[in-house]
């Protein structure tokens, strides 16, 4: 994340709380950075130095006035008008991070080789939330080529019980080993 977009986010967090809009304005945040992601030339767009802040500011309004509230819409501005609107998505992570550490709730991306049945997601869910006393957001992923097992990546965080982890451990063993 950059120093940037934590700040904007920080500051966009700090207003929405005071004002009540703290889990509001985080849908909007997520849905305008998942457009930027999906859009880039958009971005790109919106960061042309041959466009004044007034045709930028135009560019946003006729795309988000409509939908996004007032202090979304007046952020993009002022990032655009900073030059800075390419650190949106930072911007939108900071907001995030700060409302899930205000509200109890840890995001937590499982991996495994195979997809997890609705089962043994919402028994992974409970045992999480038994051993950090937070409300977990469980994201599960595939990825084959950890073979077997499951990684969690949490808070900055990687407990990783796959198969190939352990695979990945024994051979280090018995290359480092002298024969």
């Amino acid at each position: 994340m950059t120093h940037t977009g934590l700040e904007y986010g920080s500051a966009l967090y700090s207003l929405a709380c005071e004002e009540g809009l703290g889990a509001e304005l985080l849908p909007q945040l997520k849905t305008i950075s998942e457009l930027f992601a999906a859009e880039p030339d958009f971005v790109r767009l919106l960061s042309a130095p041959n466009l004044s802040a007034k045709e930028r500011a135009s560019v946003l309004d006729s795309c988000f006035a409509a939908g996004a509230h007032p202090y979304v819409l007046n952020t993009l501005k002022l990032m655009c008008d900073k030059r800075c609107i390419r650190h949106f998505s930072d911007c939108c992570a900071a907001y995030e991070e700060a409302y899930n550490r205000d509200h109890g709730i840890l995001p937590v991306t499982a991996v495994s080789a195979r997809p997890l049945t609705e089962g043994q997601q919402a028994r992974l869910r409970r045992k999480l939330e038994e051993l950090t006393g937070k409300t977990v957001v469980l994201r599960c992923r595939c990825d084959e080529s950890v073979l077997g097992g499951l990684r969690l990546d949490y808070d900055g965080k990687r407990v990783d019980d796959t198969l190939r982890h352990r695979l990945d451990a024994i051979h280090s063993l018995l290359t480092g080993a002298p024969v």
